[in-house]
């Protein structure tokens, strides 16, 4: 187990299809060299901006492929969960850990597991995975909540859970997480606009959607805010503000891949049952993308 510590800024990082639905993987070397060269941390791939319970398992073992190609020292964080506990295992099991230095882990959705189901779920993870893992909690996708207590206690029982990203958007569990927190336990916002707020209040950084438009000027935010100098990350969070409002509008990530086209990145295609954002939504998401640009 190695000892890796996860701060700053990692970009979860989408992935591009080509007109005809298949993954296109000429234009997820060109993002992951666009993210590289412009002052992320550390990378983040089949998570859920990356659209992964949508590829097929042959899929993802070549986007994984790509991701280790091009990630150019880079940490690389892969999303591995899932509603089957069993299942999640396996496909830890049967995976290539060379060049992955941690997982991350969403809490089971539609199951609605009790906190004791959690925790145990998170504990047989732990049990096979051979690198550190991150939890992920979004209960607005899952519809389970896992609580700053069972977040808290995972990370006193187990060494390798290193960090949570905290996706829940309820301020006052994320004040409990940070003030009861390990010194060796990172909280790590899964929120765009709460970035500021929750580094302020203790955070160690961000696993971001926005950082795959903007990862030069997001990561600019997060590092002045987590080095003292709050003006400056202050005036960077209200410029990029509206612009993360207008991403989550018609979904994610339909908006980023919205300004991703908009920047000849990749195109906007998704994969059903997603569909893409309204023309209305890209004409706005475009014209904000170029104002941020000019300032």
């Amino acid at each position: 187990m190695n000892n890796l510590t996860i701060s700053g800024t990692g970009t979860a990082v989408v992935t591009p299809f080509t007109p005809g639905g298949e993954v296109d993987y000429p234009a997820l070397e060109k993002i992951l060299d666009y993210q590289t060269h412009n002052g992320i941390d550390f990378l983040v791939a089949l998570g859920t901006t990356g659209e992964a319970v949508t590829l097929s398992e042959i899929e993802k073992e070549r986007v994984i492929s790509v991701f280790k190609q091009n990630k150019n020292g880079l940490p690389l964080v892969v999303g591995m969960g899932g509603n089957n506990t069993q299942a999640v295992c396996e496909t830890i099991g049967n995976t290539d850990f060379d060049g992955i230095d941690a997982i991350l882990s969403v809490v089971p959705y539609y199951n609605k597991p009790s906190q004791r189901g959690i925790y145990l779920h998170f504990s047989a993870i732990v049990s096979v995975a051979p690198v550190p893992v991150i939890l992920y909690n979004v209960p607005g996708r899952t519809g389970t909540n896992m609580t700053a207590s069972t977040a808290l206690q995972l990370s006193r029982d187990f060494n390798s859970i290193i960090a949570v990203k905290e996706a829940s958007g309820n301020m006052q569990q994320i004040m409990e997480l940070l003030r009861n927190k390990s010194d060796t336990f990172a909280v790590l916002s899964g929120d765009d606009a709460l970035t500021f707020p929750m580094i302020q209040l203790g955070a160690s950084g961000v696993i971001s959607v926005v950082s795959n438009v903007f990862p030069l000027l997001f990561s600019e935010m997060v590092m002045n805010s987590r080095g003292g100098n709050d003006e400056k990350a202050l005036q960077i969070h209200y410029q990029l503000l509206e612009f993360i409002e207008l991403l989550f509008k018609e979904g994610s990530p339909p908006g980023i891949k919205a300004a991703l086209e908009c920047m000849g990145l990749c195109n906007s295609f998704v994969r059903l049952p997603l569909a893409p954002v309204s023309e209305q939504l890209k004409e706005k998401i475009a014209l904000r993308v170029n104002e941020i640009f000019v300032k």
